[in-house]
């Protein structure tokens, strides 16, 4: 089974820049494209859902060549009706193959989220093909350490870090992801630069994690795709993405592209190892056995009747492949033909 991509974003994630990752990453995904996003990083705001449908709205738009079926998961809160543990509100995650996660807070996003039934089925769905794609606070939460923003920069806590969600522990990587890495809201007055708490107190942040650790710094409209397949990780939006080490630092600018090895050695967890409930990979294996097919396949498939009676056995290997692209394969038998989902 192919390990999906991710994508990270510094901001941006309606913008143009932000809206051509979304399509080169649609562009590459077996129709039919299914996106899921998360309300977690703004569960706390009375508006929460409001902030996803911002972003569900412009991927209706931006990416209605690809027709896609869009759901918003209001997973905002442990304890409630709406917590990351309901199954319920969980469904769409299941069967999505595109899943994203964006503005709100990234210490509350990884305190909400970590141990939950709805992070597992994230992890278990990227492992079995699907794109995961993260912008501000969620590019920072899923890292080993997050930068605690809000309680720095607003509050005004002294320095210190947290721990993230860290997905990259299931590959054997230490990863943190600083987005907004070249903000310059503060002009000449305020260095608001490495996510808004400037240069110097990223410096004493950085400090506070281990010595081999790694950190991305993303640039405001600028994202990387990873490729875990490919080994592979290619900046793209307008700007640049760096990557500390150490005592190095390497910029690499959009059109560029390094290995995923620069982050580290990536091994490849197999989909049922690495701390994933079993019941989730029930529950997925469930929800597709129950799936019935939609309109558009059963259409192809009363056209691929037709034309097999015709023997117009072309125009018949034909719509086989266009029901194949919609995430279904047509069985032929002595009783006729039947569909399986892929």
């Amino acid at each position: 089974m192919t390990i999906g991509r991710i994508a990270f974003l510094g901001s941006g994630e309606t913008s143009l820049a932000g809206g051509r990752i979304f399509e080169s990453l649609a562009r590459l995904i077996p129709a039919p494209l299914r996106i899921a996003i998360l309300e977690t990083p703004a569960g706390f705001e009375l508006n929460a859902s409001l902030v996803a449908g911002r972003v569900a709205e412009f991927l209706k738009s931006r990416l209605q060549n690809y027709k896609p079926v869009i759901d918003l998961v209001p997973a905002r809160k442990q304890g409630t009706e709406f917590s990351p543990d309901n199954p319920e509100i969980l469904k769409p995650l299941l069967q999505a193959n595109l899943i994203f996660m964006g503005p709100g807070s990234p210490t509350y996003l990884a305190r909400q989220l970590r141990g939950t039934l709805a992070w597992d089925i994230i992890r278990a769905r990227h492992r079995l093909g699907s794109t995961l794609v993260f912008s501000s606070a969620a590019t920072i939460s899923v890292g080993a350490w997050a930068l605690p923003v809000y309680e720095i920069y607003k509050v005004g806590e002294d320095v210190h870090a947290k721990e993230g969600l860290n997905l990259f522990s299931d590959f054997g990587m230490n990863v943190s992801f600083v987005p907004h890495w070249n903000n310059a809201e503060g002009g000449i007055d305020l260095d608001t630069s490495r996510c808004f708490v400037g240069l110097e107190r990223f410096e004493q942040w950085r400090k506070l994690l281990p010595a081999e650790h790694i950190i991305v710094g993303l640039d405001e409209h600028s994202g990387v795709i990873m490729d875990c397949e490919k080994d592979v990780c290619d900046v793209h939006g307008i700007s640049s993405v760096t990557v500390m080490k150490n005592k190095s630092m390497k910029i690499y600018p959009t059109g560029a592209n390094f290995s995923l090895s620069e982050l580290g050695d990536c091994a490849k967890p197999a989909p049922l190892e690495s701390g994933i409930r079993a019941e989730v990979w029930e529950m997925i294996n469930n929800i597709s056995s129950e799936e019935d097919p939609p309109p558009e396949v059963l259409t192809l498939l009363g056209q691929r009747k037709q034309v097999r009676a015709n023997k117009d056995f072309a125009e018949s290997d034909r719509l086989r492949d266009e029901i194949a692209a919609l995430g279904w394969v047509v069985q032929d038998s002595k009783d006729g033909q039947k569909l399986a989902k892929i």
